[in-house]
Formats: C-alpha cells, sequence, structure tokens
C-alpha cells in the first residue's frame, strides 16, 4: 500500500492503544520512515483532527537529537485517514526493556532519563508539554541513545487516556495528580510523569495499578502520597523532587537532566552499565532555578577566639580547687572517672558515667556531618535535635537543599566547648549550579551518651 503516492507501508512494528505504527520507505528520498495513522477520540470529528494536525506540527518544529523527528503530516485520498510520517527508530521502547529485563538499577536507568529530561527541557523552552511520559513512549536505541515520542497526538476510543475536550489526557499510570483531577498538563506535569516513569523502571511495573478501575487510579493519584521504591538509591531525590504533590515544588526538566547528568555523588561511583550518558544541549536547555537556603547553614563569619583573662584566671581557679578535693578526698575513686579539662565540657551518659565536649570531638563531628549529608541525608538529619528538625521544616525541608548538593568540602573549623559553638567554613558544590562558600556557626549538645547534635544556626 502507498500512502499518498510517496510512503510504502512495510510492515507494523508497534501498536499500542492509538494504533498501529508502521515501518514504510519514503519513494521520494529512498529512506526507510515510521508510519501511524491519526484517529479521532469518541465524539471527535473535524476539531480532533485540526487539534492532531496543530500538534504534529508543534513537533515537526522541535529539532532534537533525543526527539523523535516529524518530518510529514498526509491525507490519504482514498480511505480519508491522515497518517503522521516520522524518523525510524531502531530498538525497543523502555516499557519492552523493563518486561524483558524486570526492574532496572539506578546506574542503567540514569543515563536513559537523562536524556529524556533534555528532550523535555527542550520542549518546555519551545512551548511544547508532552502530555504523555511514560516508558512506552521512550525509545532506546542500541548505541543506548534515546528517542521521546509521540508529543500528545490524539488517541482512538481503545486508548483508556481521553483527549477529547473536558476529558482526562495521558496515560492513569503516568497523570500527575492535577491532570488527574482534570486540569491542564504544564510542563510541571511532564516533570511528575518523567518521575512516574522512573518508579517503573526502579520497580518492574507502573506507579498505579490501572486494569479496568481507571477512576480508582486516577483517585489514588489524587489522594495518596506519592511512591518512594526503596531500591532508588541515589535516584531518590528525583523522585521526591519529581513526585511531589503540588506543581510549585517540582523541579524543572532542566534540573531534573542536570541532576542525573551529574551522576551518583561523591564517593559512591555509579556500577557499569550498558547505556551510554546523554550530552546536554545548552542551546535549548532551561537555566536551573536557584539553590533554595541551606539548612542548616546560615552565612557568619568564622570567628577566631583571643582567650578572655577573666575566663582564663576562672579555669585557673576550677583547676586549683580540683585539686584541692582530690587530695582531701573530694574525688571519685573511679581511675577512669575523667578529670576537669580547659577544652572540654563535662555531663553525663544514661550509665551515670561523665563525657565530655571537647574541641577535637566538636570539629570531627562537622567534618564527618559534612560528609554524610551528602552520601545519607536521612541519616544526617538524625545528627538534629527534635526542635532543630522541626524548624528545619522536616525531613523534606532538610532534604529540599542537601538533595541539590554534589559535594561539600571542609577549610577550616573552630570549637569552643565551654560555649558548645563551632565555627566553620566550607564549600559545598550544587548540582547545575557550581560552588558556593560560606561560613558558619553550629550550636551543639550532647546527647545522654554524649554524641553531638546540631541544636541550632547561628
Amino acid at each position: 500500500m502507498v500512502i499518498a503516492g510517496r510512503y510504502t507501508l512495510d510492515r507494523e512494528i508497534g501498536r499500542g492503544g492509538m494504533g498501529a505504527v508502521w515501518s514504510g520507505t519514503d519513494l521520494t528520498l529512498g529512506r526507510t520512515v515510521a508510519l501511524k495513522r491519526i484517529g479521532t477520540t469518541p465524539g471527535g470529528g473535524t476539531p480532533d483532527v485540526a487539534r492532531a494536525e496543530r500538534e504534529a506540527k508543534l513537533a515537526a518544529r522541535l529539532n532534537h537529537p533525543h526527539v523523535v523527528a516529524v518530518f510529514d503530516l498526509v491525507d490519504e485520498a482514498e480511505s480519508g485517514d491522515q497518517w503522521m510520517v516520522m524518523e525510524h527508530v531502531e530498538g525497543t521502547n523502555l516499557s519492552e526493556i523493563v518486561r524483558a529485563n524486570g526492574a532496572l538499577p539506578p546506574d542503567q536507568i540514569a543515563p536513559i532519563l537523562a536524556q529524556v529530561a533534555d528532550a523535555l527541557a527542550a520542549a518546555h523552552t519551545a512551548g511544547i508539554v508532552h502530555r504523555d511520559v511514560k516508558p512506552s513512549n521512550i525509545l532506546v536505541g542500541p548505541d543506548g541513545n534515546v528517542k521521546l515520542t509521540d508529543f500528545g497526538i490524539a488517541r482512538t476510543e481503545a486508548d483508556a487516556a481521553l483527549t477529547q475536550t473536558g476529558l482526562v489526557t495521558g496515560s492513569p499510570a503516568y497523570l500527575a495528580p492535577e491532570v488527574a483531577s482534570g486540569q491542564l498538563a504544564t510542563e510541571a506535569s511532564d516533570v511528575w510523569s518523567l518521575g512516574a516513569t522512573l518508579c517503573h523502571a526502579l520497580t518492574g511495573k507502573p506507579p498505579y495499578e490501572v486494569g479496568d478501575n481507571v477512576m480508582g487510579a486516577l483517585y489514588r493519584i489524587v489522594n495518596d502520597e506519592p511512591p518512594r521504591p526503596a531500591g532508588a538509591g541515589w535516584l531518590a531525590p528525583l523522585l521526591v523532587h519529581s513526585m511531589v504533590r503540588d506543581p510549585g515544588e517540582r523541579w524543572s526538566a532542566a534540573q531534573a537532566r542536570d541532576f542525573l547528568a551529574a551522576g551518583p555523588p561523591a564517593g559512591l561511583e555509579p556500577a557499569d552499565g550498558p547505556v551510554a550518558r546523554t550530552t546536554t544541549l545548552e542551546t535549548v536547555s532551561a537555566p536551573p532555578a536557584p539553590p533554595p537556603t541551606p539548612v542548616p547553614p546560615a552565612p557568619r563569619p568564622v570567628r577566631r577566639r583571643t582567650p578572655n583573662p577573666l575566663v582564663v584566671a576562672a579555669i585557673v581557679v576550677v583547676l586549683i580547687l580540683t585539686g584541692v578535693a582530690f587530695l582531701i578526698g573530694l574525688g571519685s575513686d573511679d581511675p577512669d572517672s575523667p578529670s576537669a579539662d580547659p577544652g572540654s565540657t563535662p555531663s553525663t551518659s544514661s550509665s551515670g558515667q561523665a563525657v565530655t565536649a571537647t574541641e577535637e570531638g566538636m570539629e570531627s563531628f562537622v567534618d564527618d556531618y559534612l560528609t554524610l549529608v551528602v552520601q545519607d541525608p536521612e541519616a544526617a538529619f538524625e545528627k538534629l535535635t527534635p526542635a532543630f528538625q522541626e524548624a528545619s521544616k522536616g525531613i523534606q525541608g532538610y532534604r529540599g537543599f542537601w538533595d541539590t548538593v554534589a559535594s561539600t568540602k571542609l577549610l577550616s573549623v573552630d570549637a569552643d566547648p565551654d560555649r558548645m559553638i563551632v565555627d566553620y567554613r566550607y564549600t559545598y558544590v550544587v548540582r547545575g549550579d557550581g560552588p558556593h562558600t560560606e561560613d558558619v556557626s553550629l550550636l551543639l549538645e550532647q546527647d545522654e551518651n554524649g554524641d553531638y547534635l546540631i541544636a541550632d544556626d547561628l
């Protein structure tokens, strides 16, 4: 069969709710192409065809290495059908890859989704919203090159996702909550769908089971907490900042791209994987949003203190009194009991033994904390007192900053055990934004075991 006197239909290469996709030949240029017939939705007609034509023109306008190119939109006179002529991509889609291999590791998923996010960033810059990001619309070539296809073209009535005016647009399992509740899809909706696609790849199944109960799935998307797969590894921040119900709290596609392209945090090397990493297209990518205010650090000059003569005199008096008390038998009989130390502050552990705060201990705590906060923000959050955890807006507010940080480096530190204050200067690198240097002062506490906790930033 020849379409519009120019394109042959050679063989069927794919089938979905929207119908079949065929491999064919452009007889004029002698190249292989893919052809898809554009149908109308239930109750559709001319308006739906006009809308599909407009969206096809938008997709054709987007020239990007990770977007399937649209070459032509033609009418077949005999049948009255409209056909979209597209770039032919060798390979398979992400849905088939997951079906064949099961859940994928983060290091194999990241380079695939980095290319998808790059395509979305370019589309959003051009004012185009995809509206149906999902694994089956992500084509992966044998060389690891990824192409995003199907920019919101109309579906047939066989598709559970209807595109008629007033109905939900997109595949139910990957819809953002606002779209599932009937609102129009936006750039932020595409970012949610990117996160839902990540969830599918990590678990081997869609983030929401749909089956025959589409309305039930939409209700869960709108009302339930988003899924958080346990195996997300270093990709967990992308889930947190994409599958969040408030669209205003989601990353942009450009931020998601930069996060994925940066790779795992320092100290966590990626496993070798068969898929190549992406090269971003900076000419069309949106700049990343500025990082939020870090928690806990707040800018403050590092203070190098000169000893106060009165404090020194007081310490001398304490030492003298302690020595006298020991000599007259008031000292402890326990040979392991710590003595008063001008560089330490005594407290008591749960076992009744004295514990002390020291300059070395406080400085070591800061060094360890700055390493931990990049590698495991959840564990670092536990180094805050309950009151300061609440002041930091909980784990979500805390991770809102630290999940964007790729690495930290302690430059200088000065601890004062008498006041339980530690001053330090450090450099941190924000993904997609570069290094920042700050001076920080923290108030520390010791728990019943003598472990340090951050009580406040000064």
